[in-house]
């Protein structure tokens, strides 16, 4: 079993960006592949997210290696561990794509194996990212490919915050009663991290991840206090879809989401910003399922996604940021520009990464979220 293991390190964004435009590409080819045979032919299982495009990335991937991709996309992480248990009994899918604080959940299942760090090009990422949160007794379960937050999506015209005073607490704000869209369980967090800012909590909110007595007693308040301001949510949202729903055809005007849902929804009037507290951070990657059968293939993928072309690919369909060494400075000008203008001033240096959550914690997790949701 996985113990609690560090979050993602803390580190500047700009000086990220910095330091990959010194290296420059031809500083970041990949190294030798060595261990396995390129795969030429075959196909590959793919379990990931639903509500994106990722088709001319994998064409361009079928034209360069000849293995087939077939997509299997899901609309959260819970859907995505449960499919990935029915999968296991079938060889259905190869590799899947949590993110790092789900990990010890999948470990925990006994539903992956471990990367063959000779075959998946280690010299092609940024090292920030290579974070021991991805190993389990000293091999790699792992494989990072974007990260992101998620923050305050908002109307410009009726709902316009400002860094420095936008706050997680404005989500709760009876001013915006009917306006507002959340994921249940992040808005709990989100609640909990407002009254611990507020001096009303008895312990640190982050003891809540450590054992299950903390979690019901920190939860318990969060929840009370939730349950007071549910007027305020006109949607709860499980997915990307459903979050830019809320906000195209139910009204919304705020909202805590993923930073996609605010680049896209950028056209239609729509900002997105850090709060005070800090966002929320998360690292995704890949794991590879133990029962997949097409192991060979899912290396090359990773290989081929490694690179900087095909992480900023893969990070501009996702609208979020890459994880290959050089990779931002491929990445389009408008994903660039948008978290530019998403992290003023302090706030990368203030994201708040999400904690492990083994399978106990996401149980117990789900059960508030219901609680909030019928309440």
């Amino acid at each position: 079993m996985i113990g609690r293991s560090s979050s993602p390190p803390r580190f500047n964004r700009r000086a990220f960006l910095r330091a990959s435009a010194a290296l420059g590409l031809g500083a970041v080819a990949s190294p030798a592949i060595v261990g396995e045979a390129l795969s030429s032919s075959g196909e590959l299982n793919y379990m990931g997210w639903s509500g994106y495009d990722f088709s001319a990335l994998f064409a361009k991937f079928t034209d360069k290696t000849g293995i087939k991709i077939n997509f299997i996309d899901q609309p959260d992480q819970d859907s995505m561990l449960a499919q990935a248990r029915l999968a296991a009994q079938t060889s259905a899918a190869d590799i899947a794509e949590p993110s790092i604080d789900r990990l010890p959940g999948w470990v925990d299942a006994d539903l992956v194996q471990a990367w063959n760090d000779a075959n998946v090009s280690l010299d092609s990422y940024d090292k920030a990212f290579l974070t021991a949160s991805g190993m389990v007794k000293g091999r790699r379960f792992f494989l990072p490919i974007v990260w992101g937050t998620e923050a305050l999506t908002y109307s410009v015209k009726e709902a316009p915050l400002v860094y420095g005073t936008a706050s997680l607490a404005d989500l709760f704000d009876p001013r915006y009663a009917g306006k507002v869209t959340l994921r249940a369980h992040s808005a709990l967090a989100a609640m909990g991290r407002v009254l611990e800012a507020q001096g009303k909590l008895p312990k640190p909110w982050l003891d809540s991840y450590k054992d299950e007595a903390s979690m019901r007693q920190l939860w318990d308040l969060a929840l009370a206090e939730a349950i007071k301001h549910k007027a305020n949510v006109v949607q709860f949202w499980s997915s990307e879809n459903d979050a830019q729903s809320a906000f195209r055809t139910n009204g919304c005007t705020l909202g805590l989401t993923w930073d996609s849902t605010g680049l896209n929804l950028g056209p239609d009037g729509f900002g997105f910003i850090a709060p005070k507290e800090g966002a929320f951070g998360w690292l995704q990657g890949y794991v590879l399922l133990k029962a997949g059968k097409n192991v060979e293939q899912a290396h090359e993928w990773a290989r081929f996604i490694a690179t900087p072309e095909g992480s900023a690919a893969y990070a501009t369909a996702f609208s979020a940021n890459p994880t290959a060494s050089g990779a931002i400075d491929l990445v389009d000008q408008k994903v660039r520009d948008f978290y530019h203008k998403a992290y003023p001033q302090d706030a990368e240096s203030r994201i708040w990464w999400w904690p492990a959550q083994p399978a106990w914690f996401v149980a117990l997790r789900s059960e508030y979220a219901d609680k909030w949701r019928a309440a």
